[in-house]
């Protein structure tokens, strides 16, 4: 059953790589599902002159690469998929436009409720903001609603003019910052996890946590993204956002209501609380030729299109402290690379030792602190590493992991842009990046932006430069994924 209102969801950038594998088969899902109204349209618009039926041919073909049934890849494309050609995206094109979206909007009996998603490169955001503003599409006689994804920005500085740009003609509340990393589902199950669980947020604090780190980490390279990664590194391209706002709702307060604006207001909290980053808790690496599953991996520098001496980091650790009563003292590490042993998403919150070595005199100077997992990617879910006695002699203790994983208790777990996009469409701006968010994080970051420190090599397929080894807080297996 259908939880949204009527919709016309439009989509700057209709022909690109994030609509044809992310955006529309999200859409069709939702669909497929029961998730749409039986009234909401999607248009598509890009550059290149086509009719409707073949971009519904070009759609099609993509989304039987999915699992999708045929019979809701046919449903899909017939009953809700339109094209507009934008042209040089010019004044009279959106103007065009507008006519076109009445035009829909009057055939299908929709109210004016309009979603504009921007799935285009961040330096086509402006002229698209403008002609939106320009053409009066920025408002309607229902509600109008603009996505924006990620890079916000590439350092404070763009950051406010792009805000500021996007302020003069949208009010924040119609603004969705999207990162589909919160639309994750147990990034969302992290606040009821702490929250719903008396046992776990009273131990949420600097009193019983030793440490918390957050990984993400990714076996491929830059593949024939070169152009745009070269520019960014792994600080723009997931510290500054996805790491970031994981952090950000590790660490923040009780907020006051499990409503948008209480959330939202609680993260940026906790940015503003960060303490300024020293130089000496910071490695940049970049991979060199090495091996993944057997198979020979080149390394960055021999990658097509990455400048001869590039300098740009494919790998990021770091410590940080958030200057709070709740965690003064406790260490936040953040990695990020590329050519890692292991795709995965992963926090671990180290709790304290046990204030006395128990067993010690038994032979057993075993490490007696509690690790908590949380697994975002691949196997979503919990463990909780505790040590337990091995039974028979000698004494011998052993950590073993009580987990929950969701794929063992529920049939499907929604795609985060699906979560995502329905949220833009019911107007929940919860798990959407606020305008301070996003310019708290590049301040934190400007530092290093400003004076990075060295790059320093590590292979593909192992888990980067060694002198980021001083910074691993989680024993090693745990941090990879394992046990």
């Amino acid at each position: 059953m259908s939880t949204t209102a009527p919709v016309l969801f439009c989509i700057f950038g209709g022909t690109g790589d994030l609509s044809r594998r992310k955006l529309l088969p999200a859409l069709c899902r939702l669909a497929d599902e029961g998730h749409l109204h039986p009234r909401t349209q999607v248009l598509a618009t890009g550059r290149g002159e086509l009719s409707d039926d073949d971009f519904r041919r070009v759609v099609a073909a993509a989304l039987a690469q999915t699992d999708l049934p045929p019979e809701a890849i046919a449903a899909f494309c017939d009953d809700r998929l339109h094209y507009q050609a934008l042209g040089q995206g010019g004044v009279n094109d959106f103007q065009v436009l507008g006519e076109r979206l009445e035009s829909l909007e009057n055939a299908h009996d929709l109210p004016s409720n309009r979603v504009f998603y921007l799935a285009m490169p961040p330096e086509a955001f402006p002229p698209v903001i403008e002609g939106l503003g320009g053409a009066g599409l920025n408002q309607s006689s229902g509600w109008t609603r603009l996505v924006v994804e990620k890079p916000f920005g590439r350092d404070l500085a763009s950051a406010r003019q792009l805000n500021h740009l996007i302020h003069r003609h949208f009010k924040e509340q119609q603004v969705y910052r999207i990162d589909h990393y919160l639309g994750k589902e147990t990034v969302q199950n992290l606040l009821v996890f702490r929250l719903s669980n008396a046992l776990i947020e009273s131990a949420w604090n600097r009193d019983r946590v030793g440490s918390i780190q957050i990984t993400v980490s990714e076996t491929l390279g830059v593949g024939s993204r070169a152009g745009y990664y070269d520019r960014s590194g792994a600080l723009r391209d997931m510290v500054q956002n996805h790491l970031t706002q994981l952090l950000s709702l590790v660490a923040m307060e009780v907020p006051s209501s499990f409503e948008a604006e209480a959330i939202r207001f609680e993260k940026i909290k906790v940015l503003r609380n960060l303490a300024p980053i020293q130089c000496e808790h910071v490695v940049r690496g970049q991979y060199t030729a090495g091996e993944i599953d057997g198979q020979s991996m080149v390394g960055y520098l021999d990658e097509e299109g990455v400048p001869d001496g590039s300098q740009t980091e494919t790998f990021l650790a770091m410590r940080m402290y958030v200057d709070s009563w709740r965690w003064q003292g406790v260490p936040f590490y953040l990695r990020s690379g590329k050519r890692m042993p292991r795709k995965m998403t992963q926090i671990a919150v180290r709790f304290r030792d046990a204030p006395v070595s128990f067993f010690e005199k038994l032979g057993c100077s075993h490490d007696t602190a509690d690790v908590l997992v949380i697994t975002l990617q691949p196997d979503e879910g919990f463990t909780l590493h505790l040590d337990i006695k091995v039974p028979g002699t000698p004494f011998r203790l052993e950590r073993i992991p009580l987990s929950f994983h969701y794929q063992d208790r529920f049939a499907a777990v929604p795609e985060a842009y699906q979560t995502l996009l329905e949220d833009v469409m019911s107007g929940d701006q919860t798990l959407f990046v606020h305008a301070d968010e996003v310019e708290e994080s590049w301040r934190v970051y400007s530092p290093l932006l400003e004076s990075p420190p060295q790059v320093r090599p590590y292979a593909a397929g192992t888990w980067g430069p060694p002198e980021a080894d001083r910074l691993a807080i989680v024993e090693t297996e745990l941090w990879q994924g394992g046990a």
